[in-house]
């Protein structure tokens, strides 16, 4: 049988992959279908008591794989939000989602609370196969990411303490002391493990063949003993603790950083598929039917009121569009914190007794996940698609050191990078390090389809061939209609050919000569410039707010964050320093220049949909 959802969900997996729809909408089939409701293959006493176990292991390594994804830099450029989301938002959902249950199922406060606090997690087993499937902007992808690492190990921990304290009453220090005391263990043991795991890996003196397989086994060996050694001082600490240790470790610079994120990865795409078949094969559909119309009340409220009134508290930074702000509130499934902790809150109901205490839990938090996952991770796609959060790619043709440094320094802008290259090592190495790479010819119409050139803002042909970069130009233009195509010329003598077509073409050794003047002329610009992305950069748009038009540069200062200045202004085809006294007009391209946050605030101030 474990054989058998091994097979199940790593195909699952791949077809996912190949239909470009959140996996765990298969999952939750398959297990559905391989429960009691289906061939009966999965039991109750299919695993006994070691499926709680098994659960908490691959929880941890589902979490600690998240939380290695999470960069402090990115965080810092976000922090207003995850901040938000994690305190106002989640107050907000376990209020509003314990009133909601109170009322329409009236049920004691005690398990509406806890279900409330359960329902505050999304998580990386949902969030993380929305996100490779839907490509939103950095600071969107960062939101989620971060809101399902801090929530889930808020819920988990405040739901056993709710739980003890409200349900079994039995936990003597109160909500608040049992909540603070189980987050500092976790997050202790966690960080020293962390600390521990980085100190042995600097000493270790590795053979070089062997160091990325050492690397990656230190790695989860600390994952898990976090997890386990953390359990073993204070239950339902493993999970605050491998966020803690997952987090620490992903901000540590370590050796062989590329190898253990692509270990963990494919690690937490097979524990994911065993824990979410697992779990659906379990659920009790008799109890989510006995909810009746009172449970799908409480879904519709908890998804279309709660949910988004906590996000727009919660999301008050000036980058994140409104339809941005749209996306987070309507696609927030529910995943596998909420399912696992119910399941174990219930069989200790049952135990006590208290049998419908039980059924109220478990239905409510399943019909939840149910639904959140067929309908908001179903159709993440769609939904992405129909609010237009979505950045229009842009593609590079030619993955070799020139497209690696372009797309390098446009993703560090939040661009929807696509590079495609006919060289399988090459693709290979751009996806291992996060681009989102295709392998093929640029030249075929096939393969610019599939890199969704349709939809892109930006063709840009960097191969080294002059004859090729010419081809993919001429196609972009005159089949695709691309307004904005760049080639990279190598040969001066073939920039007519280019402008012929109406491209931008860069005159390889002009480019050279510009950036070897800039060096010996200002090169404190000039490296300010080349590390545009590392906390500072340079935008220019289309001046679209109505009510800037008309005002002078000194009137808009205001409008301006600290950190940011307006450098030119681009009109009627010529650039110029603006004076304080200028007037803004409609259309005016705007540069503007400092640190990168201001930068992206001042943006969203002047042009609301860039």
């Amino acid at each position: 049988m474990v054989t058998l959802i091994f097979a199940l969900g790593i195909g699952a997996q791949v077809f996912a992959k190949r239909v470009q729809v959140p996996s765990v909408l298969f999952l939750i089939i398959i297990g559905v279908a391989l429960g009691p409701l289906g061939v009966g293959l999965i039991t109750v006493d299919t695993f006994g008591d070691g499926l709680s176990t098994i659960v908490g292991l691959s929880v941890a390594i589902i979490v600690f794989d998240g939380a290695f994804q999470l960069r402090r830099k990115k965080l810092a450029r976000t922090k207003n939000t995850v901040i938000g989301l994690s305190t106002i938002g989640a107050a907000g959902m376990l209020i509003g989602t314990a009133l909601t249950v109170r009322f329409f199922l009236d049920t004691s406060w005690g398990i509406a609370f806890v279900i409330g606090a359960l329902l505050i997690a999304t998580g990386p087993t949902v969030i993380t196969p929305i996100l490779d499937v839907v490509r939103v902007r950095e600071h969107v992808q960062t939101a989620m990411e971060a809101e399902g690492i801090i929530n889930d190990v808020t819920a988990a921990v405040l739901a056993i303490v709710l739980f003890e304290f409200l349900v079994l009453e039995s936990n003597i220090m109160g909500i608040p002391g049992g909540l603070l005391l189980r987050l500092a263990v976790g997050i202790s043991i966690g960080m020293g493990i962390a600390i521990a795991v980085r100190s042995l890996l600097g000493w270790l003196k590795m053979p070089a063949n062997d160091a990325p397989q050492i690397a990656r086994f230190v790695v989860l060996a600390g994952a898990l003993l976090s997890y386990g050694l953390s359990e073993g001082v204070l239950p339902e600490t493993g999970v605050a603790a491998a966020a803690a240790c997952g987090f620490v470790l992903g901000n540590s610079g370590l050796k062989h950083e590329e190898s253990i994120d692509s270990f963990a990865r494919d690690l937490t795409l097979i524990v994911l598929s065993f824990v979410f078949i697992s779990l659906a094969a379990l659920v009790d559909f008799d109890a989510l039917v006995d909810l009746g119309i009172a449970g799908l009340a409480v879904v519709v409220s908890v998804t279309l009121l709660i949910r988004p009134i906590a996000v727009f508290l919660s999301t008050r930074d000036p980058q994140f569009s409104r339809n941005e702000v749209y996306f987070l509130s309507v696609v927030g499934p529910r995943g596998i914190i909420p399912a696992s902790v119910a399941t174990l809150f219930a069989i200790e109901l049952q135990a006590a007794g208290q049998f419908a205490e039980a059924q109220t839990l478990v239905g409510t938090i399943f019909l939840l996940i149910f639904v959140t996952v067929v309908l908001q991770a179903g159709l993440a796609r769609q939904i992405a698609e129909w609010l237009d959060v979505i950045p229009m790619p842009t593609i590079l043709i030619g993955g070799g050191r020139v497209g690696r440094a372009l797309a390098t320094r446009l993703e560090n802008r939040g661009e929807n990078v696509v590079v495609v290259d006919t060289n399988p090592p090459v693709v290979e190495q751009l996806q291992a390090d996060g681009f989102h790479a295709i392998e093929g010819d640029g030249t075929d119409v096939s393969v610019l389809k599939d890199a969704r050139i349709e939809n892109a803002k930006i063709v840009v042909a960097v191969t080294g061939d002059d004859n090729t970069n010419l081809l993919i130009s001429q196609l972009a233009k005159t089949k695709f209609n691309i307004a904005s195509v760049f080639a990279r010329v190598n040969d001066p003598d073939n920039v007519d050919a280019f402008d012929a077509l109406d491209v931008r073409a860069i005159d390889a050794s002009l480019a050279t000569a510009w950036s070897i003047d800039n060096e010996i002329e200002r090169p404190a610009i000039s490296h300010w410039m080349n590390e545009l992305g590392d906390g500072h950069d340079v935008q220019e748009v289309t001046v679209t707010a109505d009510d800037l038009v008309g005002q002078s540069i000194r009137e808009l200062n205001a409008e301006i964050p600290d950190g940011c200045i307006v450098a030119v202004i681009g009109r009627n085809g010529e650039t110029h320093v603006p004076t304080a006294d200028e007037v803004i007009q409609s259309g005016d391209r705007i540069t503007f220049l400092g640190q990168s946050e201001s930068v992206n605030k001042a943006v969203r101030r002047f042009h609301p949909h860039e």
